[in-house]
């Protein structure tokens, strides 16, 4: 069975968690998109981890954890990641990496953090982990795959593309060469040495899997409004983050997957630029964002903080359907605890009419949140065993937001440790 694992909203949502929780009942884990930009935080036996790269079932040793083709993959951050796995005692995980997949080259680092100088105020709040000029050069055909660093004509293609870059560098930045044929052969050199135990035809490897009976955990990055073509565009990311583009990743065919499981936090966060419908700015924000997640709402990767609003049922009902979410996971429950009133958004009033329908992006800007008040259950549900246990007013939170977003909500994190989670009777692992 293939499940695919995805953000319902504007990435943040914890899906690090629940993916690291379904990774003990898959045999392989899959990220398929995305690249270092974002990270997936995991508290388990070990620690706490933030990964950008690896996928998060690496903390399972009989689960093989495979980095597919569509991803941006840094090699920098990977081994990193790795080291910080030995540091803490974890056993070597089992790792794959498609033939297929390009790299992400310290040129491209330097492009994001140079044009984001360049838009200045215009900027699109980038992590400027190089993953926006990575996929324009994807699709401009510019980039290094991974099985190209072990044939002949890498040289040519080296000298093809500093030449480009070079250009590019000196008419947009004014920068002469930032960028030697001969260093850059070198380090892709030894990279293809490092690089060489884990490399895999990995569509072939995955259909095969796939014939025979595999569990098979499809990892997504960030959420479905940050989705190139159907999400805020242009405050979006530079790859699908939707399930569906998981078949294509992975190479394997879209009727593959037989589950979609799209997590939403029980408020809204987002990091970047765009509009955010909602937003709180002043103490009332302040309070919701020093309260939430394991050390505050904070970006996992860029320590940002993260803007903070109240649970968008519009949003999130727009990005479940984009997913083809079959069932939800409600995350952070328990921040809300302290509260003895909840507002939820239900609509948005955009001149003058309101709607339930998320609209096109250009629209946000004028759209006012319209809210509806749910009772606050007012206690720490932290140590909470049992969903059937817990407040009667958390459960109508939990019923409210499944009815408005569409989606059975299948489980409930209710804190950040792994055995932090409540099932409801309509959840089945794989």
């Amino acid at each position: 069975m293939v499940r695919a694992i995805t953000g319902g909203s504007f990435g943040d949502e914890g899906k690090g968690k629940i993916t690291d929780l379904l990774a003990s009942e898959a045999d392989m884990v899959v990220r398929f998109q995305g690249g270092a930009n974002a990270g997936h935080t995991i508290i388990n036996d070990y620690g706490r981890f933030v990964l950008r790269q690896l996928p998060s079932g690496v903390f399972h040793r009989h689960t093989e954890n495979i980095i597919a083709s569509s991803t941006a993959f840094d090699a920098e951050v990977f081994f990193s990641e790795l080291e910080m796995l030995k540091e803490k005692n974890v056993a070597p995980p089992h790792i794959k990496i498609s033939s297929r997949v390009q790299l992400l080259l310290p040129i491209h680092k330097l492009q994001d953090k140079e044009e984001e100088k360049r838009l200045g105020k215009n900027a699109f709040g980038s992590t400027q982990s190089g993953i926006a000029p990575f996929y324009s050069d994807k699709y401009a055909k510019k980039n290094i795959q991974l099985s190209e660093l072990y044939s002949d004509n890498l040289r040519d293609r080296i000298k093809r593309i500093c030449e480009d870059k070079n250009t590019y560098f000196k008419a947009f930045y004014g920068i002469d060469d930032p960028i030697s044929a001969d260093k850059l052969a070198e380090y892709l050199h030894d990279l293809g040495e490092r690089l060489k135990p884990y490399v895999c035809d990995c569509p072939r490897y995955l259909n095969k899997a796939v014939k025979s009976g595999k569990n098979i955990l499809l990892e997504g990055q960030l959420g479905a409004l940050r989705d190139t073509d159907n999400g805020i565009y242009p405050y979006v990311t530079s790859s699908s983050t939707l399930a569906g583009f998981g078949s294509v990743s992975a190479g394997i065919p879209p009727y593959e997957i037989r589950s979609v499981t799209a997590v939403v936090k029980a408020y809204s966060t987002c990091v970047g630029a765009g509009a955010f419908v909602g937003e709180l700015l002043g103490a009332e924000g302040d309070e919701l964002r020093r309260r939430g997640g394991d050390q505050g709402e904070f970006g996992a990767n860029t320590g940002r903080p993260r803007r903070i609003a109240w649970f968008d049922c519009v949003a999130a009902k727009y990005g479940c359907m984009l997913q083809g979410a079959t069932e939800a996971a409600l995350t952070m429950l328990d921040v809300l605890g302290y509260l003895d009133k909840i507002p939820i958004c239900t609509g948005y009033k955009i001149n003058g009419r309101i709607t339930d329908e998320f609209p096109e992006t250009y629209l946000l800007d004028k759209a006012e949140p319209v809210y509806e008040q749910l009772a606050g259950w007012q206690c720490d549900i932290s140590d909470i065993d049992d969903y059937e246990k817990l407040p009667a007013a958390a459960k109508s939170y939990v019923d409210f937001i499944e009815e408005r977003i569409g989606v059975p909500v299948a489980m409930v994190s209710n804190g950040p440790k792994r055995n932090q989670i409540l099932y409801r009777s309509n959840f089945n692992l794989m």
